[in-house]
């Protein structure tokens, strides 16, 4: 068996572009772009990037909540992509989402028992007395009280709504949870107390995360490692420190240099990049990033940089860290 949880493989998730009475497809939107990483058992793997680079379609895809295109996502070494839709409804037993909006996500017309009960329904896990056991377990686990059970999700706060999604995830016992910019729409003291409980979390229950997220700042706390992503493509991956301390990629830099600085005695330079991102349906030649990027050589226009390991665990994808280019490393 594999040594990890997850091993997706050159994952592409299109979307068709259809146009006119008949719905032609004329072309596609490429919103994951043939990337390839690892999961370890019990780390957590942070995706980020600006909106629209993909990283959230990358987390569906795996759920196969969208259908991916063409590629490789291994769970405990059996591909989610084989699996008919039955097999894979049972598999997400093990493979659980927390998404971005606390309220849309969250049935208004059900109580948080109903919300809660569900996946126990969908999964056939235990009787109505069990049931009701283990909702009351997992609303004191995610510090709720018991006694909100029987409340609807307006009568709670953001912060509130989020810990009955994160209970929610839990509910069937998974194995990796994927959260989709959880703390997004949260107030800053609040995303600190959600972030403290899914470190609880995970420790408690032994889970593993990927965490999708916009802000350097909230995935700088929570992860072990980093994942750079630029219009549908991984550019840089590397543990959380070296990300941070030692960005090589262009755009990597550029994300870093805009994260706000807590001591105001410490200036740093801002890398503005020039121009607009890119839309997916109709990427630049090469590398995608080369539009923006002021270290820009012939080959960048022409030559899609290769996915190259260049120090232990830190993976990029840049010619200026290539050995076909002539700045070499």
């Amino acid at each position: 068996m594999s040594e990890f949880i997850l091993q997706v493989e050159n994952l592409k998730t299109y979307f068709p572009i259809q146009t006119g009475v008949f719905q032609k497809t004329t072309g596609y939107v490429k919103a994951v772009d043939g990337i390839t990483f690892q999961v370890d058992k019990g780390e957590t793997l942070a995706l980020v990037g600006e909106s629209g680079c993909g990283k959230s379609t990358t987390g569906r895809s795996i759920l196969r909540l969208v259908e991916p295109t063409a590629g490789k996502i291994l769970f405990n070494g059996e591909d989610l992509v084989s699996l008919n839709q039955e097999q894979m409804r049972k598999k997400r037993r093990d493979l659980q989402m927390v998404f971005q909006d606390p309220f849309a996500s969250l049935n208004p017309r059900h109580t948080i028992q109903r919300i809660l009960e569900e996946p126990l329904l969908v999964h056939q896990l235990g009787n109505e007395q069990e049931r009701k056991a283990k909702v009351y377990e997992l609303l004191e686990v995610v510090g709720l009280n018991k006694d909100q059970a029987k409340r609807y999700p307006h009568q709670f706060s953001g912060g509130q709504r989020q810990r009955i999604g994160i209970a929610r995830a839990l509910s069937v016992n998974p194995k990796l949870i994927i959260a989709d910019e959880p703390v997004s729409a949260l107030d800053v003291s609040i995303q600190a107390q959600i972030l403290n409980l899914m470190e609880d979390l995970q420790e408690e229950f032994s889970l593993t995360y990927i965490f999708i997220s916009h802000d350097l700042s909230v995935v700088r706390h929570i992860a072990d490692r980093v994942g750079v992503m630029y219009l549908g493509s991984l550019v840089e991956l590397a543990e959380k420190d070296e990300v941070y301390e030692q960005p090589l990629h262009p755009y990597t830099q550029a994300l870093l240099s805009a994260v706000p600085e807590p001591n105001p005695d410490v200036k740093k330079e801002r890398i503005i990049l020039s121009g607009d991102v890119p839309s997916p349906a109709n990427p630049p030649s090469g590398c995608k990033f080369h539009t923006r990027c002021k270290y820009k050589m012939e080959i960048c226009e022409n030559e899609i940089p290769e996915w190259a390991e260049v120090g232990k665990g830190h993976f990029v994808a840049c010619h200026l860290h290539s050995e076909s280019s002539h700045l070499g490393t």
